[in-house]
């Protein structure tokens, strides 16, 4: 499975996915705290992809998005924006509306990372 494939399936397989610098645990920016932070705040069932550990990964995500900022968040496939956006919608109260809409009421509120690596040279 190439590269672009696993970012795909990531998008398209979890509920919420947010491509950050870092991990959950220790991001390696404000930004991506930020996002981390509203999607937690709205008790969101997160799986971040750290794509600090090789550059091809941030490359092949803005490829597919035509997003070219870290993070970038989705919730079923779509992406909803970065930082500001999350936190626009977050304050306004459409995030927790957005989730709800398409996770429903009931849904876990857990974190988990998840790597996405290129094929071996």
């Amino acid at each position: 499975m190439t590269l672009r494939d696993q970012i795909q399936q990531v998008i398209d397989d979890e509920p919420v996915a947010l491509f950050m610098k870092g991990t959950p645990e220790a991001p390696a920016c404000g930004n991506s705290l930020r996002a981390l932070r509203a999607l937690w705040s709205v008790g969101a069932p997160i799986t971040a992809v750290d794509i600090l550990p090789d550059p091809q990964i941030r490359q092949e995500l803005s490829a597919i998005t035509d997003w070219p900022t870290i993070p970038q968040v989705f919730i079923k496939g779509e992406l909803i924006g970065g930082a500001d956006i999350t936190e626009e919608l977050f304050a306004s109260g459409e995030l927790e509306r957005k989730l709800a809409e398409v996770l429903g009421d009931e849904r876990e509120r857990a974190i988990k990372t998840v790597a996405v690596a290129g094929a071996p040279a």
